[in-house]
Formats: structure tokens, C-alpha cells, sequence
């Protein structure tokens, strides 16, 4: 064996018999220590290569993991299987069932499927694509967790109506004859519980289990790896609690902490040297996940000998930000990086969308790594379209449709019988009954009001005098949203609205903005040196030179619609995984306004750049309210202060005003 292990990858590529768990941090070369400990079972240790099975969660870490193996061996160990888990249990289900791919159903009819369904209901879905994605995503986890659908709570709509939705999707998919990628988890779950001998046959096939990113696995899953294991229980299991960020897909962190639990014997290593980053951006993450309460104790250090940068600033608002950012960008390309060295983070999809604009500007070529929709294609953007158009003249009847009951007026679509309206068409239906007539005629006074506005202005006149927002609060009841995701959206649209001084130059540069976007996607499929723009959960894995995070404030990150402590642990482990990307340089920014309203710097940046039970425990403070006390304990977002008037503790929630290393206290929690 080679002598460039450290002690704690020699230990885990050494391992043979028995369940070995793995702790591996961010840049500890996880993937090196299973190919070169599947390498050591076949070579050292003479195991067969046909009764080894290596898992990951995606065929591209498949790929890639086959791909070291057989440059590391050859390959002349071809038998090793290398799978996902969908095509390990589907393997299993061929051979049982005499399933073939076809069986299989795509992403693209799941979708079709559900939309479908949805079409035969009466439910008025703006967002459909979303809210297809959301429930497609909630059937997951229902069936990758093992539960009782009579039971379950629904995150996307009312109860009664995803129990519909599901039934009736389970209906189609049985009807076509075609399963889904959970349906194969349950199959081979039921197959291997209901049939020994089938399940003995796997078990002496795969009699060594190496699993990839451990911390991702969901319940069903682990239960058939359990299953396979047994009776020696061979399992190796690769993971990291911290970056656990996929509980929305069915991922359960708890499972990687308590597998002590299950396994008495395991045997433990963490693999403690970061290869990838600087000193400081390996000291900065530890400050900052050490904050999360449900995870395992580690000690990592940076392998490097280089400090590494962190850069924190805090802006005006976006446009100083996203200026910014590009300028620094161009200054890194004229000293020489190339542009697939950076890497702009955020944490949602929206994230980018002001940046994109600047970045044409500044003419950095740029990927975007997840799907960004044209902000002027959502269907707020197209609900705001239409009222401006039906204030510049528009008479069309579907135009009408749209926007006539947003917010409730409770207009009947048989008051308009013909392609193009009128509003005397309108009075007349309701001659009879004044208080609609009124309605009808605030709104054709609206709309007169809004003909003679800017663009910005027509869309607060919209939002508030209208009373558009009241919709988005109705809308967002009813998809168990809070209403300030919609607000993001209508703030952004106003924001983007406001250069423009009339409606149709707005309209232009709303061409030309589509035009570019296709241009850019155009170039992103031809070349490769190219900023990358990732949310924090598509840069899992990935790692860059220089990464920018950006919008780094309270209510964007952590999120505002984490309000559980389990949510914000795993907001603090997307941040993480985000900081933990960079190799030498890392730069953090926040900004003081979004959207014309004041915001707060995340509480992350301050628990990362500044070690706060150092920092301020011992601290003396006049408090307002309680009067004299001292700081005692600083932890997870919360301060315990003792006041010695009251001869008493109290505990408060936290932010850091990072700029000048000030702590705010709200009221005790």
C-alpha cells in the first residue's frame, strides 16, 4: 500500500470485516478512500469482485466512481457492481418480476401525468409546474419514509386534496403498467421481506456494501440495505452529517447519526484533513457548524499550509452588490483566473436573476447550473402583464379571465359571452345588483388610473390599491406558502420595472432580455469556461478557486420559511456546504435593503467569521428592560444572560450586526 494516506483514510481503506462508518468532511477525499478500500478487499484481502457492491445517489458519482476505480485497477475487475440505488433494487426486480426498462415511467410523463390530473379538477393552480414538482416530490417522500398517506400532512396544498392527488397518480401509473423510482424501492422492499430465499441469493451475491454520501439515504432505502447486509453485516457506509441538505427529497440525517445505534460494533473513523481549502475557510466553516446541536463532534484541520482569503462586506442593496461582484469577477479574469474557477452561490433559484442582468453587461460568460426561469414568464409577472394591457386598450375576453377575480370580485365567467368585452357588456348582466357594479366600476376606474403610470407605479397601484397582494396572501393560504415568497417575486418585478419610464419600453426590454437568456443557454451548451451560477444545493460536490455567496441575510439564508429548529440546522448545513466549496479565496456579502425594505445580516455570517461563546460570554450589557446584566452562554442563535437584579437567567434570540461586532437582543424566547 502507498504511504500518502493519512492515518485516519489508512484506517478506513484497511477495514475489512464487519460495519465501518466513515465521517468524511468536506475535501477529505471520500471518493479516494472507497476505491482504494475496494481496491485493498480484492488485492489484500482476495474478496471476489462480483461480490462487491458500491452505492452512490446519482449515476453521474456512479460514472465517476467507476471511472477512478478502473484507472486505479483496470479493467480486468470489471464484475464489481456499481449502481445507484434504483439500479441496484431495480437489478433485483428484474430477476424476479421480468421488469425491462419500459416499465420505467420518465420524469417528463410523471409530470404530464399529474398535470393531467389536475386538469380534471377544479383546482385553479397558477404555478402549475411548481406546484407539479412539489407534490411529485411529496409522493416521494410519503413512500420513502414508509407512511400511511391517511396520516400525512401536506407542505404544498389541503390535505384531503393531496390524498387525491396521489391516489389518483398511483391509479395511472398502475393502469399504464409503469412504476416510478419510489415504486421500486417498495417492490423490492415487499419482494426481499416476503421471499428468504430471494433475499439469501442477494445476500451471498453482495456479501461487501460500500454506500456513498450515507447522509442522504431515506428510511426505505436503508431498510433494504440493512436487509442485503445481513448476516455479516459488511457495511461501509461514506457520509457527512453536516452536508446533509436533501430533507425536502426524503433524506434523513438521523439515520447516519444514529447507525452507532443499530450497529453496536461499528467501527468509526473521521477522515480530519481538509485537501481542499485555505486555513481560514476550514477554521470559519468549523465556527459555523459547530452551532447545529444534532450532529457528530469533529476535529478537521486544512491539509494546506496556504491561509486561504475571506472577504465580508455588506452593501447598500442588490444593484451595489451585483455591481460589485462583477466588477471583482473581471478584476480575477485580467490577473489571469479563468472563469471556471469562480462561482457565484445563493440560495434559491431566484437568487440570480438581478446578477444575470449585470453580468451581460459586464460580458462574463456565465452557466447557470439550475434552472432559472425568466422572471417575466412567472405567473405573477404575466397576471401584471395582463392588467397593463387591459389598461392600454386590450379587450380580450381570456384576458379578463385571468385577472378579473385577483383579488376576488366574484365576477362570473358567463358575464362575458363574446371573444372581445366591453363594460357596458358587464353592467348590463348585473343590472340587477349594484354592489357588483360597483366592483366592475372600480375596476374599469383602475384600470384607466394604471393606462397613465410608469411601469413601477402601475404595479404598486396594482399591489396595493388594487389590492393584488390580497390574492397572494389567499393563494399562498391555500399552497401552505408564505405569502412573502409571492412578495419576493411582485418586489423583484418592481424592482426590474424600474428604469423604464413607459409601457413599451418595458416591453422592449422584455424581448430583449428573453433573447439573451437564449443566447446565454446557447453558449452554456458550447463552452466550458464559463462563472458557474449554482444554488448552495447544486454546488454539493463541487469545488472552485474563488466562490462568491451572495445575499447572505436574514430571511434568504437561513430561509424565511424555516422556522423549526431541525429546518434551521439544515439551512446552517447549506450554508456550509456553500463556504466549504471555495479553495483559496471566499467572499461572503449581504446587503442592508432588499427590494426597498430593510433586512438583517444572516446570523450565519456572524457565527462563521466571529467565535461568539469567545466573543462575547463574560460580556457586561445594560439592557433597557431588564437593566444590568452579564452574557453567560452563546449558542445556536441564542444568548443566556443573567441579571443580577432579577437574580435570574433569560435567554434571547440573536443577530449579529457583523460590521461592527454588535450582538442585537429581541425579547426572551
Amino acid at each position: 500500500m502507498t504511504d500518502t494516506y493519512t492515518e485516519a483514510q489508512r484506517k478506513a481503506i484497511e477495514h475489512k470485516d464487519g460495519p465501518m462508518m466513515v465521517i468524511a468532511g468536506p475535501g477529505s477525499g471520500k471518493t479516494m478512500v472507497i476505491t482504494h478500500r475496494t481496491r485493498q478487499l480484492i488485492e489484500n484481502y482476495g474478496i471476489n469482485p462480483g461480490n462487491i457492491l458500491v452505492i452512490t445517489f446519482t449515476k453521474a458519482a456512479s460514472v465517476e466512481m467507476r471511472d477512478r476505480f478502473i484507472k486505479l485497477m483496470g479493467s480486468g475487475n470489471a464484475n464489481i457492481s456499481f449502481g445507484t440505488f434504483h439500479s441496484v433494487f431495480f437489478r433485483i426486480l428484474k430477476f424476479a418480476y421480468n421488469y425491462s426498462a419500459s416499465n420505467i415511467i420518465p420524469e417528463d410523463i410523471k409530470f404530464q401525468y399529474m398535470k393531467e390530473i389536475i386538469h380534471r379538477t377544479e383546482l385553479e393552480i397558477d404555478d402549475e409546474n411548481e406546484f407539479c414538482a412539489g407534490i411529485l416530490s411529496e409522493i416521494s417522500m410519503v413512500k420513502g419514509d414508509m407512511l400511511n398517506i391517511e396520516h400525512y400532512y401536506s407542505k404544498n396544498c389541503p390535505d384531503d386534496v393531496f390524498r387525491f392527488l396521489y391516489k389518483e397518480y398511483e391509479k395511472k401509473l398502475r393502469i399504464a403498467d409503469k412504476i416510478d423510482f419510489d415504486d421500486m424501492l417498495i417492490m423490492c422492499y415487499d419482494l426481499l421481506t416476503a421471499r428468504n430465499d430471494i433475499l439469501k441469493a442477494w445476500q451471498n451475491k453482495y456479501r461487501y456494501i460500500l454506500v456513498d454520501e450515507f447522509q442522504d439515504i431515506n428510511r426505505i432505502q436503508y431498510e433494504i440495505v440493512k436487509m442485503l447486509a445481513k448476516p455479516d453485516n459488511n457495511l461501509f457506509i461514506v457520509g457527512d452529517d453536516d452536508q446533509s441538505i436533501y430533507r425536502f427529497r426524503g433524506a434523513r440525517p438521523e439515520i447516519m447519526l444514529n447507525f452507532p445505534e443499530d450497529y453496536k460494533d461499528v467501527a468509526t473513523v473521521q477522515l480530519d484533513k481538509n485537501f481542499r481549502s485555505g486555513k481560514r475557510i476550514v477554521s470559519a466553516s468549523k465556527k459555523l457548524i459547530k452551532n447545529n446541536k444534532k450532529r457528530f463532534a469533529k476535529k478537521i484541520d486544512a491539509f494546506n499550509d496556504f491561509d486561504g482569503d475571506i472577504e465580508y462586506l455588506e452593501f447598500n442593496d442588490q444593484n451595489d452588490e451585483n455591481e460589485y461582484v462583477s466588477r471583482e469577477i473581471r478584476k480575477y479574469i485580467d490577473d489571469g483566473v479563468n472563469y471556471s474557477d469562480i462561482a457565484v452561490l445563493f440560495r434559491t433559484n431566484m437568487g440570480p436573476r438581478l446578477l444575470v442582468n449585470k453580468l451581460m453587461e459586464y460580458n462574463i460568460p456565465f452557466r447557470i447550473k439550475d434552472h432559472m426561469q425568466n422572471i417575466y414568464e412567472h405567473w405573477i409577472a404575466k397576471d401584471f402583464m395582463t392588467y397593463i394591457n387591459l389598461a392600454c386598450g386590450s379587450r380580450d375576453r381570456n384576458s379578463l379571465y385571468k385577472i378579473m377575480n385577483r383579488p376576488k370580485r366574484y365576477i362570473a365567467r358567463d358575464s362575458v359571452r363574446t371573444a372581445v368585452f366591453s363594460f357596458d357588456e358587464l353592467y348590463t348582466y348585473y343590472r340587477d345588483k349594484d354592489w357588483m357594479t360597483d366592483r366592475i366600476a372600480k375596476l374599469e376606474y383602475d384600470l384607466k388610473m394604471i393606462s397613465s403610470m410608469t411601469p413601477y407605479a402601475a404595479i404598486s397601484y396594482i399591489r396595493n390599491v388594487v389590492g393584488y397582494d390580497e390574492y397572494l396572501n389567499e393563494y399562498a393560504l391555500y399552497r401552505k406558502m408564505k405569502p412573502e415568497e409571492l412578495y419576493d417575486v411582485a418586489d423583484e418585478l418592481m424592482e426590474a420595472s424600474k428604469p423604464y419610464k413607459s409601457f413599451d419600453e418595458w416591453n422592449i426590454h422584455i424581448e430583449e432580455y428573453a433573447d439573451e437568456l437564449k443566447k446565454r443557454s446557447e453558449q452554456m451548451m458550447s463552452e466550458n469556461n464559463l462563472v458557474e451560477l449554482s444554488t448552495m444545493h447544486s454546488s454539493k460536490g463541487l469545488e472552485y478557486r474563488i466562490v462568491f455567496v451572495i445575499d447572505a441575510n436574514e430571511g434568504v439564508t437561513p430561509h424565511s420559511k424555516s422556522v423549526l429548529e431541525e429546518d434551521m440546522e439544515e439551512e446552517r448545513r447549506m450554508f456550509y456546504v456553500a463556504v466549504t466549496r471555495a479553495k483559496e479565496r471566499l467572499h461572503v456579502y449581504s446587503v442592508k435593503e432588499r427590494f426597498g425594505k430593510p433586512v438583517s445580516v444572516s446570523r450565519f455570517v456572524g457565527e462563521m467569521l466571529y467565535d461568539t461563546d469567545e466573543f462575547v460570554v463574560g460580556t457586561e450589557i445594560v439592557h433597557k428592560k431588564y437593566g444590568n446584566g452579564t452574557i453567560k452562554r452563546v449558542s445556536n442563535g441564542k444568548a443566556t444572560i443573567y441579571f443580577g437584579r432579577l437574580k435570574k437567567e433569560l435567554v434571547f434570540d440573536v443577530k449579529f450586526a457583523v460590521s461592527n461586532k454588535i450582538i442585537t437582543l429581541k425579547e426572551p424566547s
